[in-house]
């Protein structure tokens, strides 16, 4: 246990050092751009979100950007509230959007892939940009994407998500770990070697997606709307996939508010990791998942063996010093800082749920939206 607790420690201290690196060599962008050039589709897939799109249409109504410049496209998912009729109502008086809200087409075992990809279809321009339902929109969106894609010329973006949050220790969990999230999505990014996005703040050029077929080869997979199109951009576009890393371009999600409704949601993510070809993401998965399940372990087998105590301590110390000043690094982006009480709390909370999410993903189902998933296994 001692040599587990050396070891593990250490490869996590290297990891989570790595990706610090990372965040520290990705800088952050300031748009210069005074003209407007691009033109975006955002695809918004929603099924029974009548509870959020209010918030979603009212930050959209708020968009500093061009009416000519952009449409949305709205894709409906055998919604059973009054989530169509919402939208159509709280639209039907803003005559500069357009907007469409379109019947999903469902044609593999994904419901949010066939949704994305039926909006691409009817998308008309260039640029493809997914967010999701439970979200608001900054706005400056559009423009800090206009203007980064000007610079750089990239055929993918990934943008920064944030949580809203109160101070509901749930809540601020959530927001913990998104920070957690989000820091090892531009760390990796930061190191040229991207692992993690978020399809609530996607940007891809629809030729592209298009050209690498979709979803096509993973549309079997419930989730993973995201990782999956980051996979095949990287492969085929290695040098044209970026972060923007910019305050003006945060979008906001909303937290689960129950804890059973926040492990399947985690289900549902970890659900898709089996199935992606990246090893490092998969490394760096069982590096934190070792890590924090020797919190606990680690914590009981001094309750056996006294002598453990003064490496478990150490272990302990040296975890939460680099968690600490990771989180504070990404929450600094955030314009926030780390609830210290909160965070202390999740040390042993978080690996808890994450032992509940991996062994509730090996049984091969999960709930979300009304619906049960079940696991591919080929």
């Amino acid at each position: 246990m001692t040599l587990a607790l050396m070891i593990i420690g250490l490869v996590y201290l290297i990891a989570m050092g790595l990706l610090l690196v990372g965040t520290l060599q990705l800088t952050e962008f300031i748009s210069e751009e005074k003209t407007t050039k691009n033109r975006f589709s955002i695809v918004i897939p929603f099924r029974n979100e009548a509870a959020n799109l209010p918030a979603l249409l009212e930050s959209v109504k708020k968009l500093k950007y061009p009416a000519a410049q952009f449409e949305l496209l709205f894709v409906d998912d055998a919604s059973e509230d009054i989530s169509v009729a919402l939208i159509e109502e709280l639209l039907k008086t803003e005559t500069e959007l357009a907007f469409q809200v379109l019947s999903n087409i469902r044609t593999s075992g994904s419901p949010k892939k066939d949704a994305i990809t039926t909006g691409i279809r009817k998308a008309k321009y260039e640029w493809i940009l997914t967010t999701d339902a439970d979200c608001q929109v900054p706005k400056y969106w559009l423009r800090e994407y206009d203007a980064f894609i000007q610079k750089h010329q990239p055929k993918c973006i990934a943008g920064p998500v944030g949580y809203a949050s109160n101070r509901a220790f749930i809540q601020q969990y959530q927001q913990m770990d998104g920070w957690s999230l989000q820091g090892v999505a531009m760390g990796s990014f930061g190191l040229n070697n991207p692992l993690l996005c978020n399809g609530a703040n996607l940007a891809y050029r629809k030729d592209a997606f298009e050209q690498l077929n979709g979803f096509g080869g993973n549309d079997h997979i419930a989730s993973g709307d995201d990782i999956f199109i980051l996979e095949k951009m990287k492969q085929a576009f290695p040098k044209d996939i970026q972060f923007l890393k910019s305050k003006e371009a945060i979008v906001f999600t909303q937290p689960c508010r129950q804890w059973t409704e926040l492990v399947q949601q985690r289900i549902r993510w970890a659900s898709k990791t089996s199935k992606q070809k990246n090893l490092a993401t998969t490394a760096l998965g069982l590096i934190v998942f070792a890590a924090n399940l020797l919190v606990v372990l680690g914590l009981l087998l001094c309750f056996i063996k006294h002598e453990l105590i003064p490496y478990y301590a150490a272990f302990l110390g040296a975890k939460l010093l680099v968690d600490f000043i990771f989180l504070s690094r990404t929450a600094a982006f955030f314009t926030r800082k780390v609830p210290f009480v909160s965070f202390l709390l999740s040390v042993l909370c978080y690996p808890v749920i994450t032992v509940c999410v991996v062994l509730g993903s090996f049984t091969g189902s999960y709930q979300w939206k009304g619906r049960t998933h079940k696991k591919h296994i080929n």
